[in-house]
């Protein structure tokens, strides 16, 4: 049997709400292949990232991606907004712009990982967002 070290790993950087995570656990296990998804939670971290990215839980956020890639190994990261969030009370639209600049900065900071946006929507599925592209 091998030891979580030994699996692999991907993460969400997701919403404390509960009802958010389930669904996105599966869907990135189901996405990735992982054994194990590392989840990071704030109210409203696509807000955190998106609009204060050198504050302090925004910094707090990436220290703890940054135990998931170098402790985990984890090479996929999924930053998640989602319908009726009470720590980020904005509309789909807003959400998935903050998403998607959130992506942009975590992407900056681990080049070299696979960082997508999701955003979960009011039947608590799971949608990938596209990327921009330059």
């Amino acid at each position: 049997m091998s030891s979580p070290k030994q699996a692999s790993f991907c993460t969400a950087v997701n919403c404390m709400d509960g009802r958010v995570q389930l669904p996105v656990i599966e869907y990135l296990m189901r996405r990735t292949g992982a054994g194990y998804v590392d989840s990071i939670t704030e109210p409203g971290p696509i807000r955190l990232l998106a609009e204060e990215p050198e504050g302090e839980q925004a910094r707090s956020i990436m220290s703890r991606i940054d135990i998931s890639v170098h402790e985990h190994g984890s090479r996929f990261i999924a930053v998640v907004g989602h319908y009726d969030c009470a720590g980020n009370p904005l509309g789909q639209q807003e959400q998935e712009a903050q998403t998607l600049s959130a992506v942009e900065t975590i992407a900056a900071k681990w080049p070299d990982v696979q960082v997508i946006g999701l955003w979960v929507d009011s039947g608590w599925r799971v949608h990938e967002l596209d990327r921009a592209t330059d």
